[in-house]
């Protein structure tokens, strides 16, 4: 897209975008969004990152390649399923910890952990879907 308007406002889209999914990826233990949601929704940013300003800008933009990404998150999710073998349970057995900070008890568990492979996973391939069909050849 050749548009001014485009190209000026999608940083601000993009950033907003990206926010936002890691606030449904964040929130889906407990309420409705997830690690694939949030994939999905960070991805759609890259994608209209890639229209505005060209699928290398796009690539520079991120720093790593996707699939790089995606290949962090398979190994992020499979590892928080192997966490629960550590204390003896069942795989993909989940474990909660909560970190009490002041007056607030923040809650991490394994379950989030496999939220944020998940997150990751879907985030570079369809990255590197959209990416590569936006800009034909990929940068060495």
């Amino acid at each position: 897209m050749n548009s001014l308007i485009f190209r000026t406002i999608a940083p601000l889209i993009v950033a907003v975008m990206l926010v936002f999914s890691v606030y449904v990826c964040l929130r889906g233990h407990n309420e409705p969004g997830g690690g694939f949601i949030g994939g999905l929704i960070a991805a759609s940013a890259m994608a209209i990152l890639g229209m505005s300003s060209g699928a290398a800008e796009a690539r520079r933009a991120l720093r790593i390649d996707p699939l790089a990404i995606a290949g962090f998150g398979v190994f992020i999710a499979g590892f928080s399923g192997l966490l629960s073998l550590f204390t003896g349970s069942p795989f993909m057995t989940s474990i909660w910890l909560y970190l009490e900070l002041g007056q607030t008890s923040v809650p991490l568990s394994t379950p989030m952990v496999f939220d944020i492979g998940v997150y990751c996973v879907v985030f570079g391939t369809i990255s590197a879907v959209a990416l590569a069909l936006e800009g034909g050849e990929e940068e060495p």
